[in-house]
């Protein structure tokens, strides 16, 4: 399986996949650290989390399988949600809440 096939697989896998440095409980930067806790606010609470620190081969594929260049990359539903900023936009706005009771819902 190539590694883009691993991707699209964790995807489709998982309602909530959130690719990020670190891990939720030790994020490695302050956008993957903003982006959990944004989750967390909204309710999400099972979701998958990919360290890409720890696999560099998914960090390194990533941008282009995404086409969105930075981490953390969030994805809801196999969408691409995106990083950090959109994420803590749609988590103010309430629209985070309501993906990821969706997501509980389904």
């Amino acid at each position: 399986m190539s590694i883009l096939e691993r991707i699209q697989a964790e995807i489709d896998g998982h309602a909530i996949v959130l690719f990020m440095k670190g891990t939720p409980q030790y994020p490695m930067c302050g956008f993957s650290s903003r982006t959990v806790a944004a989750l967390h606010e909204a309710g999400a609470r099972d979701y998958r989390a990919i360290n890409v620190l720890e696999a560099p081969e998914v960090r390194a594929n990533l941008p282009r399988f995404s086409n969105w260049p930075t981490f953390p990359q969030l994805f809801i539903h196999g969408e691409l949600i995106g990083g950090c900023d959109i994420a803590l936009e749609l988590h103010e706005a309430g629209e985070l809440s309501r993906m990821v009771a969706e997501v509980a819902a389904s």
